[in-house]
């Protein structure tokens, strides 16, 4: 009898319908955002609360089968991909907005809760919560990818926003990290060695998380620029200057023609900042002033900034529908979004030097990112069968790694290790820590349960 077997002869009757052993409803969970190639779950569960995790997690370690967390398929590196043998646990269900407390600033959520369900639930609470990776992921999925965003220059990322977390660690075990407090030097800080894991050591099953409040006034708008490296070397400028910026985007000619076609937009197509400030009426009239001025200098166009809340949605709407924007370029092309972050002093030469690979690789790939933390993504278009092409964005993505290392960059800002950037971890940290790390899952995960084949080789 194999492990799934086992498995299903101990728990397929306590959940009924939510254990999904037919390979049609199995295939929807295929899908995925990243461009790693499909493997079907031999088996999928969708648990409704921590108890039945529990279950589940005893019962697997007990039939040695492994088990990886599933959300709703937005991460891009195959963090959540399924793996041949073992069971995939769609975390969806777990989806309850547990506390608002709102005179702590922090609220309580299940894994399963997304990031836009969330801040229609805190609207009459006059909070929100920033983090914003453009998909709608879950709160559990993006605290396991330690996810960032738009919003990452101003409010930092996960790692800044999870205060504390129930876990269940691969024998069952609850445990319980953090706290709700804004600081603490007790111990080891747990809460972060399982934001950024990759469901690697455990499955959250409830977060605290930090909220913030809604500014009084937000202006939004899009500002063209000559250049590429005006608009780069504006972003630095204002961030060394201190300008606390929300949001601060690039997106390149090749971005803005597609986010134009996809989205209705009549953008020029040139190197193009999207920027929105957030604080009184009064303060925010002097940042945009101050941004103005400092882009004059770089080949800045005109900074209009609307606070009319509609123009504002549908500009970051456009923003965030840039990887489908890209994929339409091409009929039946895939995107592979590569994610790169470098010290914003090393951002101007980091961009430039994607570009002059792009261009002399003869590919269709956009750039844009979050450039306030200096983080950026390519967008490489590809077709599916087009293997030459696939093989020169791979030697573009690793030059790109190359450089970002060399200047004391990473080789993902926002998007994880996963199935995709497994090597490029180990040039990044070397094998002594690398090893540390291994030893760190190990102690935790003897078994090797817990979302095999991501992270290491």
């Amino acid at each position: 009898m194999t492990g799934i077997e086992t498995l299903s002869n101990a728990l397929a009757e306590r959940f009924g319908p939510r254990w999904i052993a037919k390979e049609a409803q199995r295939a929807q969970f295929m899908t995925a955002e990243g461009h790693h190639a499909p493997v079907l779950p031999d088996l999928v569960v969708r648990p409704e609360s921590a108890a039945e995790v529990q279950a589940l997690m005893t019962a697997a370690n007990a039939a040695r089968v492994p088990v990886v967390p599933h959300g709703v398929g937005t991460s891009l590196e195959g963090n959540a991909a399924a793996v041949a043998g073992a069971v995939l646990v769609d975390l969806s269900a777990m989806n309850r907005v547990i506390e608002i407390a709102s005179a702590d600033l922090l609220c309580v959520v299940e894994p399963g809760v997304t990031r836009e369900q969330l801040n229609v639930e805190l609207r009459a609470s006059g909070l929100f919560f920033p983090i914003d990776p453009g998909a709608n992921a879950t709160l559990g999925g993006m605290i396991a990818t330690r996810a960032s965003g738009t919003n990452a220059v101003r409010y930092g990322t996960m790692r800044e926003n999870v205060l504390a977390l129930k876990v269940i660690l691969p024998d069952g075990t609850l445990v319980r990290t953090g706290s709700r407090a804004r600081k603490s030097a007790a111990g080891y800080d747990l809460t972060h060695l399982f934001t950024g894991s990759e469901g690697t050591l455990g499955l959250v099953v409830e977060a605290t998380l930090r909220l913030h409040g809604i500014p009084e006034a937000v202006l939004a708008g899009a500002w063209p620029f000559a250049t590429l490296d005006g608009a780069v070397e504006t972003v630095i400028a204002a961030i060394q200057s201190g300008i606390p910026v929300a949001r601060i985007e690039l997106l390149d000619p090749v971005a803005i023609r597609a986010c134009n076609a996809y989205a209705g937009l009549a953008l020029p197509e040139q190197p193009t900042l999207f920027v929105e400030l957030h604080g009184s009426p009064a303060r925010v009239a002097e940042q945009r002033a101050m941004l103005a001025a400092l882009g004059e200098g770089f080949g800045g166009g005109a900074l209009d900034m609307a606070a009319n809340a509609d123009a504002q949605r549908r500009l970051w709407r456009a923003r965030h529908a840039a990887l489908p924007a890209a994929r339409a370029m091409v009929p039946g092309a895939v995107v592979w979004s590569t994610d790169i972050c470098v010290p914003i002093s090393q951002l101007a030469p980091a961009i430039a030097n994607a570009r002059a690979a792009i261009d002399a690789a003869g590919l269709l790939a956009p750039i844009l990112g979050h450039v306030g933390d200096g983080n950026y993504h390519v967008f490489f278009v590809l077709r599916p069968d087009d293997a030459e092409g696939w093989a020169r964005a791979r030697a573009v993505n690793e030059a790109m790694i190359d450089f970002a290392l060399s200047v004391g960059g990473t080789c993902t800002g926002e998007h994880g290790i996963g199935l995709g950037k497994r090597a490029a971890l180990l040039c990044e940290h070397g094998p002594e820590a690398v090893a540390l790390m291994r030893r760190l899952k190990q102690a935790i995960d003897p078994h090797a349960l817990m979302n095999p084949g991501k992270i290491f080789i």
